[in-house]
Order: C-alpha cells, then sequence, then structure tokens
C-alpha cells in the first residue's frame, strides 16, 4: 500500500506541477497557478499520515515505510529548487520571460553550485533519518524495526557520495576552455 501511496505522490507531483504551470503561463492565472504549486506539500502530509496510519495498525515495517520517509526527505531537500527551476523555464517557453541562466560550467563557481545542490542532500538526509526516528519510536519494538534503521543508513550513506562528488568539484575544478584558435576572444565556449 505504502508503495503505491509513493507513486501516486509522485505523479501527483508531476500532475500538480505542470497544471500549475500551465494554468500560469498558459492560461494567464499567475495566482491560481501558484495555489496549485502550493497545494503539492500536501501530497507529502499525506503520504506522512499514511505511513503512520499504517505503521500504527500493527503493520510490519518494511522498506517501503523507509522509501516513504528518504521521498519526503528528498522533496524537502530537493523539491523547492526543482520548481523553481521548471518556473523559471516555463516562465521563458511559455511566458515570454527571460531564459534562466544556466549553472556556472567551470571553476570556483562551479563547486560552490554543487556544494549548494548537496546542502539539500544534506536536508533531504536530516529529514528523512528525523522521519525514521519518529517511526522506530512510534513502532517501539526494536525487533521491528531493522528496516527502517537501515534507511537511516542508506540516507547518510548516499548524502556521503553526493557529498563527495561535490567536494570533488572543489578539489579538480574544471578550467573553462582557452579561446579558440585564432585568438579571438568572441569565440563561442562548448
Amino acid at each position: 500500500m505504502i508503495v503505491a501511496l509513493i507513486v501516486i505522490c509522485e505523479v501527483g507531483f508531476w500532475v500538480l506541477l505542470a497544471a500549475g504551470l500551465a494554468v500560469r503561463y498558459l492560461l494567464r492565472m499567475p495566482r491560481t497557478g501558484a495555489a496549485l504549486l502550493l497545494c503539492e506539500p500536501l501530497l507529502e502530509v499525506v503520504l506522512l499520515l499514511a505511513t503512520a496510519v499504517d505503521l500504527r495498525s500493527g503493520a510490519e515495517p518494511h522498506w517501503g515505510h523507509g522509501l516513504a520517509a528518504l521521498y519526503i526527505g528528498y522533496t524537502v531537500g530537493h523539491g523547492h529548487r526543482t520548481v523553481k527551476w521548471l518556473d523559471g523555464h516555463a516562465a521563458h517557453r511559455l511566458g515570454g520571460g527571460p531564459k534562466p541562466p544556466p549553472p556556472p560550467r567551470y571553476g570556483m563557481a562551479r563547486a560552490a553550485h554543487e556544494g549548494r545542490i548537496w546542502l539539500g542532500t544534506l536536508a533531504a538526509a536530516a529529514v528523512a533519518t528525523g522521519l525514521l526516528w519518529l517511526a522506530v519510536q512510534y513502532v517501539g519494538d526494536p525487533a521491528r524495526t531493522g528496516a527502517l534503521e537501515n534507511w537511516m543508513h542508506i540516507a547518510w550513506r548516499a548524502a556521503g557520495i553526493h557529498g563527495l562528488i561535490a567536494l570533488s568539484y572543489a578539489i579538480w575544478p574544471k578550467k573553462a576552455p582557452e579561446p579558440a584558435a585564432g585568438g579571438r576572444e568572441d569565440a563561442k565556449l562548448p
């Protein structure tokens, strides 16, 4: 049941996002579109409540409950950035707004960008761990909560791997290519 609800929430996220952006830019109703976009966190609240009810009704804690916590954590850590990115592109493509600037590609600016994304992953791991810890306390039986505790380790392992990748951009920053042959300064970068 929980896994099906996670899939429903993910599909609901994209449906609400598409509807919110379409209403905002195609129908030129920015307030209504913003209201639809603000409904997206309600999906995570529904998932959280369903998980709590499932555990409270005596369901055996399993990987689906842990996945629900990670999904909610990911949404908290990266959801706003994802919506903002898509909103910028929709404003450009559908609303005639300016083209959003791409992320930096080179040097320490790229490293800082990757570091900010990693902070979202840290927030996701912290939220997931907090929810999993609450679920462990809620179940109250250490013999039954091993699956939930394993997801805590998975969340921090993922944050650690992402941290190493983000750090690699600072240790080995990618250099901008040299100007094109002939010394022209106005040559386009790839």
